[in-house]
């Protein structure tokens, strides 16, 4: 007598995939969008993009795209990008940050994500040691994908939720990668010069203690809201601060948050070299190259120094107008004793802000135990969806969210807080 074994209808996949955590943010904002799909009026202040009817590009960059596809530039870009926007990128660099590198320092890439996998793939051995701040975007999945070991570095409100040198210092030792990020997402906080001086020092002084058999620390900087701090607040990078770590350092940046091109696909990196040259090997395979069109358009853009200047002015005024709209509200609720308070806005797109509820009854009588709880009740209560900070790496206890203005209307803001003021203060 035989025996038949049956197939299984669900074959296995590698260890990787089978765990990897898809994006929570692509994942929350599908689902809002589908709800208003059905009629549900709900401001989705999610997802980190911008909405082309509130914020569209350019019209200069607009046009060069489309004159770049009459022209034919429809074939693929050389792997490291064309020449002509890498001279542009390194002469933007040059103007806004006074770091000179050249066109053979910088890579272009398909967005800043692909340039985030590249540097993670070409520093990281499976089991090596990267240090990151919790929340943060992205890096405990990267970590996963490269089979790193993440040491997640919590970061406080009382330091804005950005790292500080003596939560970072206990981990250093072995640690192969040190991801940071400034203008934060997804705080919309900045380093102070002084809190990333110390930083900075202390990265230099493990790396010169290091043997010269050892991998190096690394620092990979992501600047991508560089262009977008406001008031006092200003941008400060590693290599200006201090000179001595520009071997280590591998900066994150590109067109898509300064001038609301998310869907242009221009990201770029640039720093050492050796690393740029293996991250264009590794993304040659990927095939994560920007579109050669874009490419072509984007260095003629950048050319055009007073467009990016008119736009980036224009632009940057309207995002912190929405901004301070939100705080500005947020402050009256938290001065009316409603339960929610946020940090002042200093740079990107995003608002902080804590939903402190936990224990409040709603109308109905439903008690808010958990988390979940409470973004079910902001989004089905308050008509606001907003992203907990637990999808940025934070505790699933945390109350604290992140608020996107990129696809909000200013003249909706005022309804937006008196909706939301009307659900708050229902809770008893």
């Amino acid at each position: 007598m035989s025996t038949t074994l049956q197939k299984p209808s669900v074959f296995p996949v590698s260890h990787m995939a089978e765990h990897l955590i898809g994006s929570e943010i692509i994942k929350l904002a599908n689902e809002v969008n589908e709800l208003i799909k059905k009629g549900e009026k709900i401001a989705n202040l999610t997802i980190g993009d911008f909405d082309p009817a509130v914020f569209p590009i350019p019209t200069v960059l607009r046009d060069e795209i489309i004159k770049a596809y009459q022209e034919g530039h429809t074939n693929y870009p050389v792997a490291n990008g064309m020449l002509d926007l890498r001279k542009e990128v390194s002469a933007f660099i040059e103007r806004f940050q006074g770091l000179k590198y050249s066109a053979d320092e910088v890579l272009i890439a398909g967005g800043a994500r692909p340039v985030i996998y590249g540097i993670y793939s070409t520093l990281i051995d499976p089991g090596d040691k990267v240090i990151y701040p919790v929340p943060s975007w992205n890096n405990n999945h990267y970590c996963h994908l490269l089979q790193a070991k993440g040491v997640a570095v919590e970061a406080l409100p009382e330091n804005n939720f950005m790292p500080t040198a003596d939560a970072i210092r206990p981990h250093l030792k072995g640690a192969v990668l040190l991801a940071l990020c400034s203008p934060q997402n997804p705080t919309g906080t900045v380093f102070t010069k002084d809190q990333l001086q110390v930083i900075c020092d202390m990265v230099l002084e493990e790396n010169n203690s290091r043997r010269p058999d050892e991998k190096p620390l690394y620092l990979m900087y992501d600047q991508i809201y560089s262009a977008l701090t406001f008031g006092e607040n200003h941008h400060y990078d590693p290599v200006s601060l201090c000179p001595d770590l520009r071997p280590y350092t591998i900066f994150v940046d590109g067109l898509s948050k300064s001038i609301a091109a998310t869907g242009i696909r221009v990201g770029w990196a640039f720093g050492p070299v050796n690393v740029i040259d293996k991250m264009k090997s590794i993304l040659s395979h990927v095939g994560a190259w920007s579109p050669k069109a874009e490419q072509v358009a984007a260095g003629r853009f950048m050319a055009n120094t007073e467009a990016v200047s008119t736009y980036m002015t224009h632009f940057k005024k309207e995002v912190e107008d929405r901004l301070h709209a939100f705080y500005d509200g947020f402050t009256d609720m938290h001065n009316a004793g409603l339960g929610v308070r946020c940090i002042e806005p200093m740079a990107a797109i995003y608002l902080t802000v804590q939903f402190d509820l936990k224990g409040k009854k709603t109308a109905d009588g439903k008690v808010l135990a958990t988390t979940e709880d409470i973004t079910d009740f902001i989004l089905n209560e308050a008509k606001m969806a907003i992203v907990p900070f637990a999808a940025f790496g934070a505790s699933k206890d945390s109350t604290w969210y992140r608020l996107s203005v990129g696809t909000c209307k200013k003249e909706l803001i005022p309804s937006m807080l008196e909706t939301l003021r009307t659900a708050l203060s229902s809770l008893s």
